[in-house]
């Protein structure tokens, strides 16, 4: 083994020690989550074009880039192909089971005062499917098991229960009848924050992140667990100090 390989070790050790010592005074656990947190459970992360079109090959073959299809526009113009991407996708998350890694950290913040609050960008509903407690997540970027109107015609966001999508796969095509606004008839779509999104309904975010906000002010010694860790960093700095890194991509790129 080279020496910078056990250099690497040893860090890795020592800085494990260290968040073993900070979770263990901690009265409160925040965890701040993106798309990585979600592929042992088997979901794609979609980095990139390459990653998009491995999992939906007819949108390569319609020329259509992440961009395109995450946005409100595609809901316009091509809603059966919109609706065969999140439909897909809803299907999916409401199917697959949370890997082992959501029950170690929900056993984690069960043990600390103030328990646990989840900061996500992820918009699969993992973390309430896990067992973590509905009014302590905060999905900054909406949740696909939400509906809202693609006008909006209102301010009404619902919960997609009832909308069961049947796909095309081959085809990423919606087969049967789009979703639609019960007040104005109007297509529905996922309450998430899109590309150049102006018609994005934000009042269900806004209200977890003042519930975020309210506990973080209760909890005094906060600490923070970041999945994946290294695309956090700015975000739990603010929150919480002093902070480590445990997957250390840096040091292993050295």
């Amino acid at each position: 083994m080279a020496m910078r390989d056990i250099e690497v070790i040893r860090m890795q050790e020592e800085r494990l020690q260290q968040a073993i010592a900070w979770l263990r005074e901690a009265d409160g656990l925040l965890i701040t989550a993106g798309a990585g947190m979600g592929v042992d459970s088997g979901l794609p992360d979609f980095r990139g074009n390459e990653g998009l079109w491995r999992a939906y090959p007819a949108l390569a073959e319609a020329g259509c880039d992440f961009q395109s299809i995450a946005n409100p526009r595609a809901f316009m113009d091509e809603p059966e192909l919109a609706w065969g991407f999140y439909g897909h996708r809803l299907k999916l998350y409401r199917e697959v089971e949370p890997h082992p890694g959501f029950a170690i950290l929900r056993r984690w913040g069960e043990r600390l005062r103030h328990g646990t609050f989840v900061f996500t960008s992820n918009v699969d509903g993992q973390f309430q499917q896990a067992g973590f407690l509905e009014s302590r997540i905060e999905e900054c970027h909406g949740s696909i098991h939400y509906l809202q109107c693609t006008e909006p015609c209102s301010s009404v966001i619902e919960p997609a229960a009832d909308f069961l999508p049947q796909i095309d796969e081959r085809a990423c095509r919606l087969m049967g009848p789009l979703p639609r606004c019960k007040r104005c008839g109007a297509i529905s779509r996922p309450n998430i924050l899109m590309f150049w999104d102006s018609a994005w309904l934000p009042s269900r975010a806004n209200a977890q992140a003042e519930r975020l906000a309210g506990w973080l002010a209760s909890v005094e010694r906060p600490v923070v667990v970041e999945a994946p860790a290294r695309h956090w960093m700015r975000i739990t700095s603010a929150y919480c100090d002093p902070l480590t890194r445990l997957n250390d991509y840096s040091a292993r790129r050295r």
